[in-house]
């Protein structure tokens, strides 16, 4: 036993059991967010990609091609530098916010490709059924194409949410206190390396598992009850 408490003194952790609730909470917050405003952003950026209008998709092109061709701290910088001195008002913005906004515009791009790849996967019959039961575009877009995409894109989805949650941990250059920073702090405090950094990854695993577990009920409820019966 005492070669275990030697490898990993779980009594070192729990004196800093609140710091790191305080991380994963900030962990959650921040991918959490992330992931929410970079779905919603990157339907239309997905949509503005198909269009056969040259003044539409030329300009989002560049900005997913800008987004993928820079590291992901590159534009964290940019924003924590840049978004205060040319938003009236946003130098009061806090680290947390201005990490949010950088990991949403990084991470939008990457979901608009995939939801677009989605898109186009639906058959075209579907759409054209669509329209003969009198639907609109955005009729269209809600009932029949969205949810075929979504359920046919949700395992890179689920792919690109892993990474969006691990790319948390670049928040804590810009002061952002979060699970890395918890670590972080402890073994700056006590130099326990195999305790902080281990506390660390189970936190990721932990919430992967708890994302897996949600994916799982979210595609049970996509195909819809008829499918889940067979």
């Amino acid at each position: 036993m005492d070669w275990l408490i030697d490898f990993y003194n779980w009594r070192i952790v729990s004196q800093y059991a609140g710091q790191f609730a305080t991380g994963l909470g900030n962990t959650l917050i921040a991918a959490g967010a992330s992931l929410v405003l970079s779905v919603l952003a990157g339907i239309p950026i997905a949509l503005a990609h198909m269009s056969p209008r040259g003044a539409v998709w030329r300009p989002v092109a560049a900005y997913v091609q800008f987004i993928r061709s820079t590291p992901l701290l590159v534009q964290i910088y940019l924003v924590y530098y840049a978004v205060p001195m040319l938003v009236p008002g946003a130098k009061g913005w806090s680290e947390m916010l201005l990490g949010i906004i950088a990991m949403t515009l990084h991470h939008a791009a990457y979901m608009s490709e995939i939801i677009r790849v989605g898109i186009e996967s639906v058959p075209r019959g579907q759409i054209e059924g669509a329209k003969a039961c009198g639907m609109n575009y955005r009729q269209r877009l809600r009932y029949v194409v969205l949810p075929q995409a979504f359920a046919n894109t949700l395992p890179p989805l689920l792919g690109q949410t892993a990474v969006l949650i691990k790319d948390t941990s670049l928040l804590s250059l810009i002061t952002v206190f979060e699970l890395v920073a918890a670590g972080v702090q402890m073994n700056s405090d006590r130099i326990v390396p195999n305790e902080s950094f281990l506390t660390i990854a189970a936190g990721y695993l932990l919430i992967y598992g708890c994302m897996l577990l949600l994916s799982r009920g979210v595609s049970h409820w996509l195909a819809g009850p008829a499918w889940n019966a067979r």
